[in-house]
């Protein structure tokens, strides 16, 4: 069991032998104690990654929300707002992503923001390409028209409109796919 007091690998090694879900259980009861920052964030982290190899990218992006609170350097909350953005869209969770990212925006100088943008749009494209690989068509063209409306250079819209084209195309959604071509041809 976890006890107030122990260092961070005294904790590896007592939740190493655990299930996963024992090791979520440990850290949740642990975390309800009064801890010190930095063993409250590793514990956090723990938690998170956990969360994000199980595929619950909400409650995991929850918890980088979390850490962003108790995070005193701006570099750091926006870190962890990144990261919270980044599993959202990984969730599909669109608006919670916009709100994530809307926060690192807010913590971030000029050049900053050029980086989160970089990063956000990253993700998409990154999702997107992995659901094309699973054949999960419908998925990558959520991501895809996510995308499309972040991009902000002609030779970047005209690459996402491609792919469009052709999701469009294989999914049978001609209106769309008109719609578009009509678009892209303007």
């Amino acid at each position: 069991m976890l006890k107030r007091g122990m260092s961070k690998t005294e904790i590896e090694k007592e939740i190493s032998t655990k299930g996963e879900f024992v090791q979520v259980d440990y850290l949740n009861s642990f975390l309800k104690e009064d801890l010190p920052t930095d063993i409250r964030k590793f514990a956090m982290v723990k938690v998170a990654e956990i969360y994000e190899r199980k595929m619950m990218f909400g409650e995991a992006a929850k918890i980088y929300n979390n850490l962003s609170l108790i995070s005193i350097p701006f570099a750091e909350k926006i870190k962890c707002h990144v990261k919270e953005a980044e599993l959202y869209i990984k969730g599909g969770y669109f608006r919670e992503a916009d709100y994530a990212t809307q926060k690192a925006m807010n913590q971030a100088n000029n050049s900053e923001k050029n980086d989160i943008m970089f990063n956000i749009k990253q993700f998409y494209r990154k999702q997107g390409e992995t659901y094309e690989k699973e054949i999960r068509r419908s998925n990558a063209v959520r991501m895809y028209e996510k995308l499309l409306e972040l991009s902000t250079t002609e030779t970047e819209k005209n690459q996402i409109k491609e792919k469009l084209l052709d999701l469009y195309q294989k999914l049978g959604k001609f209106r769309e796919y008109n719609a578009l071509k009509g678009l892209k041809n303007n």
